[in-house]
């Protein structure tokens, strides 16, 4: 049984001390947002939508900062509300491909002050990206590790970097079932109680198999497979039912992870 935390429950779960508290004012209807992620016409139209604009590569059209962030808005929508409520003191991000959501990360991370740090980790960091980058005017936020994000010493580099500061982790790299299981293994212990931890393109499960070309995954050999194993062995993570549900245009379903205590 997949693990789910209520939209009303997630009000009462521990966040850091230093993030600010939930808005008493808050417009959100939770009632509406359960409505609409029950409804079936809803779904559908949505289902419908997502096939329609795969084949017109929608998720290419956008850039944070100047740099292409190959994202859904509403995804950086919701993890900017994520950032902003949890107050993470890193953001380690598998695949950096032109680095826009790397640079979305340190963004947010450079409003919330400190000395926080994006860190990014892909196999093949291209150079004319890596220049770009290097030259963005928030390239201090940012450190790029170039190497295999499954790779036992880059994971161990991370982590030492990373060190006793509270962390949040998106993984959005190879998008294998077996790549991203490896993945979860290795970078979900840094995240503790109250944060989170985002798998993207669960979305793989639900495309038409014929608008996946040239790619190892597809339905069912994908990040939901792998986010299904992980959640039915650890229960220190569940699935975070606002995101799941409000979103509804994501690369992500299922895919936003909230920890409910620290790591062992």
């Amino acid at each position: 049984m997949t693990n789910k935390v209520s939209v009303d429950k997630m009000a009462t779960l521990s966040t850091p001390a230093s993030a600010a508290p939930l808005d008493p004012h808050d417009p959100k209807d939770r009632e509406l947002i359960r409505r609409m992620a029950a409804d079936p016409n809803v779904q559908a139209a949505w289902k419908g939508a997502f096939d329609s604009i795969v084949p017109y590569r929608y998720a290419y059209n956008w850039s944070w900062l100047g740099r292409p962030a190959i994202q859904f808005p509403q995804d950086l929508m919701a993890l900017q509300e994520i950032i902003w409520r949890t107050q993470p003191e890193v953001i380690v991000e598998t695949g950096i491909a032109h680095g826009g959501s790397l640079v979305f990360s340190a963004s947010m991370l450079a409003l919330l002050g400190g000395e926080r740090e994006a860190i990014g980790i892909d196999i093949d960091v291209r150079a004319h990206n890596r220049a770009a980058i290097e030259a963005h005017p928030l390239a201090s936020k940012i450190t790029m590790v170039e190497g295999s994000s499954v790779d036992d010493a880059v994971a161990a580099a991370v982590r030492a970097r990373v060190g006793g500061r509270t962390a949040m982790v998106v993984l959005d790299s190879n998008h294998t079932a077996d790549h991203v299981a490896r993945e979860l293994a290795l970078y979900a212990p840094l995240v503790r109680a109250g944060f989170f931890l985002v798998v993207m393109d669960t979305v793989v499960e639900y495309q038409d198999p014929s608008s996946i070309v040239d790619r190892p995954w597809g339905p069912g050999n994908n990040p939901m497979t792998a986010v299904d194993a992980f959640l039915a062995a650890e229960p220190r993570f569940t699935i975070d039912e606002e995101y799941d549900a409000k979103l509804l245009f994501t690369v992500a379903p299922r895919g936003y992870l909230r920890a409910l205590r620290d790591p062992a």
